[in-house]
């Protein structure tokens, strides 16, 4: 049994048109609506079209009537309008700013920012009540990390490096003035012992006058 047929005459520039918005478009829905229409004008049956494009029969019907009444106008790509963002826009520079300016501009005695802390946070201010995924997407969104990068060693002043150095070489010391001349220590990972010459790794100047009294010259 032959289906229905749709009978539509394209004009040279109509058939273009198609032709050009099923190689162009990236939405597969207006490609597939074009499409349609070409094959109606082929002379192929509905239920054909409907299966080559994995629709409803009907679906092939209001696409053909839409475009031999309005054209390419007639074939809208709505979109769903999704979910209401759960937290306003307007509360978007403040959240920022809090960001930006840590706990400490809020008050509060933390070092860094969490996801949940700053979810909590908003909670106390307005009563907004969101999750820690939905405020690491609202982040995400508005190109605000809540965490401080990590401190490295190699990037941090070389006056305060030295400072920790000779507290630590001086800990070391009097760790092994203490200590009996016949006990085995390790510093800075060589095994000492009383009896030799304490070995420190790259004292500062400061310190070497403290090292000499134990034998480092």
């Amino acid at each position: 049994m032959v289906g229905k047929r749709y009978r539509i005459i394209l004009t040279a520039s109509q058939e273009q048109e198609l032709e050009q918005g099923v190689k162009s478009t990236p939405d597969r829905r207006l490609r597939a609506r074009c499409q349609a229409v070409l094959m109606a004008a082929r002379g192929r049956a509905r239920h054909e079209m409907a299966q080559d494009l994995g629709i409803h029969r009907t679906t092939v019907r209001l696409w053909v009537q839409s475009y031999r009444q309005y054209g390419l106008a007639g074939f809208p790509i709505q979109w769903a309008p999704g979910l209401q963002p759960r937290i306003p826009e307007e509360w978007a520079p403040r959240i920022v700013a809090w960001v930006k300016g840590g706990p400490a501009s809020c008050g509060l005695q933390r070092a860094n920012w969490t996801y949940a802390e700053l979810a909590a946070y908003l909670y106390q201010q307005t009563g907004i009540i969101v999750s820690e995924t939905t405020m690491r997407g609202f982040c995400y969104r508005h190109q605000s990390r809540p965490y401080r990068p990590t401190y490295r060693y190699l990037r941090g002043n070389p006056q305060r490096q030295a400072q920790a150095r000779d507290e630590l070489y001086g800990f070391q010391l009097r760790l092994i003035h203490k200590r009996s001349p016949f006990d085995k220590l390790r510093v800075n990972g060589e095994k000492l012992s009383g009896q030799g010459t304490p070995f420190v790794l790259n004292p500062s100047p400061l310190l070497r006058t403290g090292l000499s009294k134990y034998g480092r010259r």
